[in-house]
């Protein structure tokens, strides 16, 4: 098998290999040569200690030399390289006491976590595939190198990795390395939150994210994301719905695109239903109020997998609004715009069509036209450039001062008073009007 180099990768390789050294890429990009697919990142194991690699190349990096890695800089591109090595005692479930550098690529490959990312390659050797990671790869089977209940005694991370994988190829979990899940997953707890963090963007942005119900099946979910176990066969007895909560949860998700702040909006937007499920005396369920309660959790949980302040404030905005409806005219979808947000405002409707799509048939022509309708005035309000933010009003903090008011709370109570007539009365936005109204407030 012939795998195609990148040039400074080959550079790299190369270089090490006539100082007398053993040089492979290693890991995923193997792994995403041989299926046909463009690697992220390259990276490349050697022979060399890390003092060796220094030496050899002009220009490199101290990311990981503790761990045996130095990237190598080659041009502005950087390479990650890394000592072959062998990973002493885990005191955490997720890092070694110690490493020893070795000489044995066996050796180094042999504590990877699974088969399909323990193969390496050169130009000279091809490939070397010591731990069946092709025939894996040919059968799409997530299998562990070793022991798997070594592997994730090791690494507890690993677990959510094979989920991850399993998503991201639509490769099956092989049954031995699932029980392993099954009774290890408890070890998750021990795991940083921003690493749980990385791993579910990862899973919930991949091909297939209908695959969480694997990480729920396995236990995972009830360590990481036990709000989706309160959500799991919560019934919806309703004409709107033909699905549990969880199982809309993940049609819905499946409705958007790859994005992370879409996907993250889909997985959160009715875990509140659990909590505000009520039976009528028709035995016709009902979840008013849901959405705030959704987010709440959502807020709650992106804290607590330590998301970033912007995701964390669009994706609760969105899941706030997935449920806002409202007829389609000029003023409502203004008005919409403003609560919403002019920026999260197409999202809000690309939300909203997901969730729909999620449902029964039930008044479904009704419901899509309605966002379609939405989705025109969205774009006439936008080439007519109607006023639907303070940033877009005619007059500022500043004009209203110069007719005497002081800045404070009734300076900004004046400012969106005047915005809430412009949205509805999009001529009104002059200065010469807006000061005259302000006036006219102020005397009242």
């Amino acid at each position: 098998m012939k795998i195609p180099l990148p040039n400074k990768v080959n550079f790299i390789i190369t270089n090490l290999q006539l100082h007398g050294f053993e040089a492979y890429i290693v890991g995923g990009c193997v792994r995403d040569s041989v299926l046909g697919r463009v690697p992220k990142d390259w990276d490349i194991t050697t022979s060399a200690t890390p003092e060796k690699v220094k030496k050899i190349f002009r220009h490199t990096i101290d990311t990981g030399i503790e761990h045996g890695t130095v990237t190598v800089m080659v041009g502005k591109e950087g390479f990650e390289v890394t000592t072959y090595r062998i990973d002493g005692e885990y005191e955490d479930n997720r890092h070694p006491k110690e490493v020893v550098f070795t000489r044995s690529l066996e050796e180094d490959l042999k504590r990877r976590d699974f088969t399909i990312n323990a193969m390496a390659y050169n130009d000279m050797e091809r490939l070397v595939d010591i731990f069946g990671g092709m025939k894996d790869l040919n059968s799409h089977i997530i299998r562990c190198v070793g022991d798997p209940r070594e592997r994730f005694q090791e690494d507890a991370l690993r677990m959510l990795r094979a989920v991850r994988f399993s998503a991201q190829l639509a490769f099956p979990i092989e049954e031995e390395t699932a029980e392993a899940i099954r009774d290890l997953a408890g070890n998750l707890e021990s795991i940083s939150a921003e690493r749980i963090q990385a791993e579910l963007v990862k899973m919930v942005t991949s091909d297939h994210p209908e695959l969480i119900r694997d990480a729920y099946e396995l236990g995972i979910t009830r360590v990481i994301l036990p709000e989706w176990d309160e959500m799991a066969g919560v019934k919806q007895n309703t004409p709107h719905h033909i699905y549990n909560v969880d199982l809309h949860t993940i049609e819905a998700m499946k409705n958007v695109p790859p994005d992370k702040v879409l996907r993250l909006t889909m997985l959160f937007h009715d875990m509140g239903k659990p909590q505000m499920k009520t039976t009528d005396a028709k035995g016709v369920d009902h979840f008013k109020q849901h959405a705030l309660v959704s987010e709440e959790i959502a807020r709650r949980v992106l804290r607590r997998l330590k998301f970033d302040n912007e995701t964390v404030r669009k994706v609760t905005r969105l899941v706030c609004y997935h449920d806002y409806r409202t007829v389609a005219t000029p003023k409502t979808v203004r008005r919409a715009m403003y609560r919403i947000g002019e920026e999260l405002f197409p999202q809000y409707l690309e939300v909203r069509m997901a969730d729909i799509m999620a449902q029964s048939s039930y008044e479904r022509r009704a419901k899509i036209e309605n966002i379609q309708d939405m989705q025109k005035i969205y774009q006439e309000v936008l080439s007519s450039k109607d006023c639907v933010s303070l940033k877009q009003l005619a007059v500022t903090g500043r004009d209203l001062m110069e007719l005497g008011m002081k800045p404070g709370k009734e300076l900004g109570d004046m400012l969106n008073y005047l915005l809430s007539i412009v949205i509805d009365y999009p001529e009104k936005n002059d200065k010469k009007e807006l000061l005259r109204l302000a006036a006219i407030k102020i005397r009242a």
